[in-house]
């Protein structure tokens, strides 16, 4: 079976998707299914124990667990004999000048998470037996959240590509907002939204098909018409459709002034977001952080803009892709409505929510 990576818009139900491909497989099937944040991981096993108990092989995992299992524990000792894993120190980082094992791990072996995807690599071209081996436990490997991935760690997914194991991925280049491996600088270039030209680059290579999912279950077609132009057209993003009809009385995308924000949340108590904790300090507001909010689902939403998204909204000045990403995903947690604090409209054909 090819490889398939299936890039879906947000509240397109990929994490469904992959329960779901798990809800028909047979019981004899070994599969790893891999994502990033704990979150996830929880929302992931509560699916499959609700929808599919009988896929008893599947072994879901986060990717710092699965590189730890599976390529550090087995094999460290290849790389430095005698030595062995003695836990995890994800905020740790090595000295600048480190090399050898301080440049993997602390003093106590512990794996630094900044170079655990560097070290798995290094021990994947070391010894073939950690592939082979890898064949021989898992018939798929699954990755949520594909995007989140950086680093070495795309040289890892493209072994996995080229290996016997059927890869089956699922993600949102437009929700790139999270990183494995935030400071590394291995293949920078293909870090968060510019990880399609990774997968493009897969593609080419035929090791890899892309199928995209343009529905939305989420958000009202206003919100979702409005989310489509966050990225500039160079990015050939399809068209997002929308399922949801349902009708409130107030849907869609609106600017809101300053004026009325507190009336606004009286009558309709949205929830507020902002890009971050040094965003809209003069707004004594409940905010979330864009990021924090990646996944969650509200059924409106009351936007703090950075002067990024102002000029956006203005005068349609593009958005660089990672201030563009995080638009997007506060954008798309909204099912009915999105309002946008901004007193002057500039070139916006947007209407005001007015009391």
């Amino acid at each position: 079976m090819p490889n398939i990576l299936t890039l879906a818009v947000a509240g397109g139900r990929k994490t469904q998707g992959l329960v779901n491909h798990c809800k028909e497989l047979p019981s004899s099937r070994k599969v790893a299914l891999l994502t990033y944040t704990q979150t996830n991981q929880q929302e992931v096993k509560a699916r499959l124990a609700a929808e599919a108990g009988h896929a008893t092989g599947v072994e879901v995992m986060g990717w710092y667990t699965f590189l730890l299992r599976h390529f550090a524990k087995p094999f460290l000792s290849f790389k430095f004999p005698a030595e062995r894993v003695r836990g995890f120190d994800f905020d740790g980082r090595p000295g600048r000048f480190a090399n050898g094992k301080s440049r993997f791990m602390t003093a106590d072996n512990r794996i630094f998470g900044c170079e655990l995807g560097r070290l798995a690599f290094e021990l994947m071209e070391a010894k073939p037996e950690l592939l082979n081996r890898l064949e021989n436990i898992y018939d798929e490997i699954l990755i949520d959240e594909v995007q989140d991935l950086a680093g070495y760690d795309w040289e890892i997914l493209r072994t996995l590509l080229q290996s016997k194991i059927e890869i089956r991925l699922v993600g949102d280049v437009r929700q790139a907002v999270l990183s494995t491996n935030p400071r590394g600088q291995k293949n920078k270039k293909f870090g968060y939204a510019a990880s399609l030209e990774w997968f493009l680059d897969r593609e080419a290579e035929g090791c890899l098909n892309i199928a995209y999912s343009t529905i939305t279950y989420r958000c009202r077609q206003e919100i979702a018409s409005f989310s489509d132009m966050i990225f500039d057209a160079s990015w050939a993003f399809p068209k997002t459709t929308s399922e949801n009809s349902e009708d409130t009385g107030h849907d869609g995308v609106y600017l809101l002034r300053s004026e009325h924000i507190y009336e606004y949340l009286s009558k309709y108590s949205p929830q507020c977001l902002r890009n971050n904790v040094s965003s809209a300090k003069n707004l004594d507001l409940p905010f979330q952080n864009f990021k924090v909010t990646k996944g969650a689902t509200f059924e409106r939403v009351l936007v703090a803009p950075t002067k990024n998204i102002e000029n956006f909204i203005k005068n349609g000045t593009p958005m660089e892709s990672t201030a563009a990403a995080s638009f997007y995903v506060a954008v798309t947690r909204a099912k009915q409505s999105i309002a946008i604090i901004l007193d002057q409209p500039g070139k916006s054909s947007l209407s005001y929510w007015v009391p």
